[in-house]
């Protein structure tokens, strides 16, 4: 008889060209990792925005992404995603949890890009900026290091621009950003056929930007095709609500990832679990859409786990439940509800 398994096995996966794809999720993509609930996985993810600084956001092993994967290959997104990670016991109906063990930047710098598609931009005169940040270990902060103008528009997946272009200038003085690193982009494969873009987010995960996904949290997927097909990316350094700019402070982070599979739960669309918070997701074209789904998801959440009535928990949202902007800049809007653990 087969001894029981007792420790849960640590699986790795380096960033490489083989390893990763730039711009999409597709539930026909081979898995590089095969794992079994509970496993843990060692994932290094690389910024799609390495090459605003490649001076100080490349390293070789990013390199050799940017110069192996083509132009022609990348898209119909932006973001590099690694994986996808089979989990054997995943079946379309499952919910696959997804726990931050740990996030550790790979180089100690990150960028912020002021996009074409950012909030303000007409307020710039529609001129786009890319600000370098440095990882502050001592303190838990990132602080700017310098800002230049970016040449026209940022409209090419993964450009990489010559340090000695533009003139860089030092930016924000006495500033003290915390440190919250987190998954931007991450999920499980959609359940639709062929390429999907990685910018918009959906009930699979993808391009949620929710800072609060950070070490010691997790979320939860509805599972969409068998073994889950897990990947993740776009990773930040930080994130305020609303990433109003257009992006996050962008960054190459190592995670170590323990899986579950959950035959029990029922959810629709991704679910976030904290220390202190339930925190529910709506995706929309617009914030009120948006808003409206992340609180039928916290209603949802409440019925099941303590068998309220709908009205019941309608009113226990209302008056507990806080609706956050999660991102305001991804084409598909996204909104999430946070409830305190105390109240139920």
């Amino acid at each position: 008889m087969d001894e029981l398994k007792t420790e849960p096995t640590i699986h790795k996966i380096d960033a490489a060209p083989e390893t990763v794809n730039w711009g999409f999720f597709d539930n026909s993509t081979e898995p590089v990792c095969r794992i079994e609930s509970g496993d843990i996985v060692s994932i290094e993810t690389v910024t799609h925005q390495a090459g605003d600084a490649p001076d100080y956001l490349m390293d070789p092993t990013i390199e050799n992404i940017y110069e192996s994967i083509t132009p022609e290959e990348r898209g119909p997104g932006v973001h590099i995603m690694t994986g996808p990670v089979y989990i054997d016991e995943a079946s379309p109906g499952d919910v696959i949890e997804c726990r931050i063990l740990d996030l550790e930047p790979r180089i100690p710098y990150g960028v912020n890009l002021s996009a074409n598609w950012g909030l303000l931009h007409d307020e710039f005169d529609q001129q786009e900026y890319i600000t370098v940040y440095e990882v502050d270990d001592k303190t838990g902060s990132v602080n700017p290091v310098f800002q230049y103008e970016y040449p026209g528009t940022y409209d090419e997946i993964g450009p990489r621009i010559d340090p000695d272009a533009f003139d860089r200038a030092p930016i924000l003085d006495n500033v003290n950003i915390p440190i919250k690193y987190h998954f931007g982009t991450a999920g499980v494969a959609p359940a639709k056929s062929g390429k999907v873009d990685t910018v918009p987010p959906g009930v699979y995960g993808g391009n949620v930007d929710n800072r609060h996904f950070n070490i010691g949290s997790s979320m939860y997927y509805p599972v969409q095709v068998e073994g889950g097909l897990f990947v993740a990316g776009d990773s930040h350094i930080t994130q305020a609500d609303g990433e109003a700019s257009g992006t996050a402070i962008e960054a190459s982070i190592n995670g170590l990832v323990q899986f579950f599979v959950h035959t029990d739960l029922d959810f629709e669309s991704p679910v976030l679990e904290t220390s202190t918070h339930w925190i529910t997701h709506g995706f929309g074209e617009d914030l009120e859409v948006a808003a409206q789904n992340a609180g039928i998801e916290m209603i949802n959440l409440l019925c099941g786990k303590r068998d309220f009535s709908r009205s019941g928990a309608y009113s226990l949202l209302s008056i507990a439940g806080d609706i956050h902007v999660t991102q305001l800049v991804n084409g598909t809007k996204g909104m999430h509800c946070m409830l305190n653990k105390n109240v139920i």
